[in-house]
């Protein structure tokens, strides 16, 4: 048996023309199930409403309040344990950093000063190898390829802006 448009009916509290009220009235008389909502609905509208306690939005506000400070103080805490336990780790893993720099500087900066030359050295090399691959490469592939190849990428890069966006509009929350 369908309920859906005499549920809607008894559950929203609008006014029924005279043709829904016949049609609802009808089906009260066949269906148990709907007469039962139809009967809670009417026993919860006639129910007395009943005021709260004096001082209630008080002692709410209060408790609300507390609470409030009561989280305000957990982050603090919080915050604080996790600085802490940063700067401690920190401390901890550059100690001998540190202990080094202090014992012997000159060694330190020539250490810094190899470190600097091997990155720049690496840098230098690495550019040379990419500067000799675009040379060879355009002779190692016919152009068709390239065109492949583009093609190919171009529809990847496409794809996964098309993706972004797609995700990006998703509705979020609950729907209506």
């Amino acid at each position: 048996m369908n309920h859906q448009p005499f549920e809607t009916w008894l559950l929203d509290d609008k006014a029924l023309n005279l043709t829904e009220k016949r049609e609802l009235d009808s089906h009260l008389r066949e269906c148990k199930t709907c007469s039962a909502l139809a009967e809670t609905g009417l026993a919860l509208r006639s129910a007395r409403v009943v005021s709260p306690a004096r001082g209630f939005a008080m002692r709410f506000q209060q408790k609300l309040a507390a609470q409030k400070l009561a989280e305000q103080r957990r982050r603090l805490w919080g915050l604080i344990v996790l600085v802490v336990s940063g700067v401690g780790l920190l401390g901890w893993l550059l100690a001998p950093v540190l202990i080094s720099i202090a014992n012997s500087p000159v060694e330190w900066l020539v250490s810094a000063a190899g470190i600097f030359l091997f990155v720049f050295t690496s840098l230098q090399a690495f550019g040379e190898i990419v500067s000799v691959m675009l040379r060879v490469l355009p002779d190692f592939l016919p152009p068709y390829m390239w065109m492949v190849i583009l093609s190919g990428l171009a529809g990847m890069g496409l794809l996964w802006a098309v993706s972004i966006w797609r995700l990006s509009r998703r509705l979020q929350g609950v729907p209506a």
